[in-house]
């Protein structure tokens, strides 16, 4: 881009100090390494949910989506995948992580590293869920906090270890447990969600963690101990965007120590607006809280280089103009967080990354839904 000098145009001021915010995100360009992870930058593609594979089958079309996007992504993670539970998804085309998808995953993962791309699949519970508006529904009722007997529980945390060491066995560099948005895990996590009597539930964040824990400590005893295990929280629902697990740093502490002691490598930490304070007092934002209290990496995520957030574009059609960057790099020169998620502009232009990286920023497109229709 070439900028002519002394030119005063309002226009031409403009374009200068979009170029000039553009340019400050070349620190995430530096790899990032942690126990088996080398990352070549620190931008990750996010999990975002496609429903793309027919009666739960990763199709070719899946492993080229990924592909698409390995070569530049530092990290990329699945969209997520049921685990092999009864009940553990809610609409029929979402991929499972078991039996016959298993051969199509990794189909993915051989291509993603044909790319030289980093992936790790997502596991994912849904709990009780709203059913498919197709009529499909699962083999068995929904399960929740509520109403799962103990040997359910167990069973489950079982099935979160089988599919971490299926990902492993088949290739694939790391897994990430869905323990957000108001799924089965973040159930047990949530007040409104879990009102058991036994040691699963309590009236405190910290009583109510124990069933994350022994899935993170399941899938760390089957994976070991340099295999990096990442966990999505969120404090909101997609139910109720105001929903908090942690009111005070207190509780954020009683929530997420546990779990970084049992073997959480990196929190992926969800949040509608990355730039938005958690707590009162304090501009840090959920990621930055994450890793202040466990000094583990951490992820932000939300809205990214865009002015309106993911689930407004999703459920509701609105488009997002491109933003500037400076207050992500204020965050992350801070040291914040480690790595950031970029969703939606990925999935709009699998050459996003290639174009921040090369300065190419007269490429860079406003958001649109109706934009996603050839990748999403």
């Amino acid at each position: 881009m070439v900028f002519a000098l002394n030119d005063g145009s309002q226009e031409n001021q403009i374009e200068k100090k979009q170029h000039r915010s553009l340019m400050n995100i070349q620190p995430l360009f530096s790899p990032f390494v942690y126990k088996n992870l080398t990352l070549k930058n620190r931008i990750v593609m996010p999990p975002m949910t496609r429903k793309h594979s027919p009666d739960g089958i990763p199709s070719v079309d899946v492993a080229e989506y990924y592909s698409r996007r390995a070569m530049d992504a530092g990290l990329i993670l699945s969209e997520s995948t049921a685990i092999e539970r009864p009940a553990a998804k809610h609409f029929k085309d979402i991929p499972n992580f078991y039996a016959e998808a298993l051969e199509g995953w990794e189909r993915v993962i051989r291509l993603v590293h044909q790319h030289k791309g980093v992936m790790g699949p997502q596991l994912w519970h849904v709990g009780i869920a709203k059913p498919d508006p197709s009529g499909w529904l699962p083999s068995l009722h929904f399960e929740g906090p509520d109403m799962m007997t103990r040997g359910e529980i167990q069973a489950t945390v079982e099935s979160f270890a089988n599919a971490a060491l299926n990902a492993k066995n088949l290739g694939f560099d790391c897994v990430e447990i869905h323990g957000g948005h108001g799924y089965l895990i973040d159930q047990f996590f949530w007040s409104h969600t879990n009102h058991r009597k036994d040691d699963y539930g309590g009236k405190t964040i910290g009583e109510r963690t124990r069933f994350a824990v022994e899935v993170v400590k399941a899938i760390r005893k089957v994976v070991g101990e340099n295999f990096v295990i990442l966990i999505r929280l969120s404090q909101w629902k997609l139910e109720d965007y105001e929903a908090k697990n942690a009111l005070t740093p207190n509780e954020m502490e009683s929530w997420l120590l546990p779990l970084a002691e049992a073997g959480i490598d990196i929190f992926d930490c969800s949040q509608r607006r990355y730039w938005q304070p958690e707590f009162e007092g304090s501009d840090l934002s959920f990621a930055g809280w994450a890793k202040k209290i466990t000094g583990q990496p951490s992820i932000t995520v939300g809205s990214v280089g865009l002015s309106g957030e993911f689930l407004q574009s999703l459920y509701h059609g609105e488009g997002a103009r491109k933003a500037d960057f400076n207050e992500l790099m204020r965050r992350y020169d801070r040291g914040e967080f480690d790595l950031v998620a970029v969703g939606r502009a990925l999935l709009q232009d699998p050459c996003w990354i290639e174009k921040m990286r090369d300065g190419r920023y007269d490429e860079l497109r406003d958001f649109s839904r109706e934009s996603l229709g050839r990748y999403y």
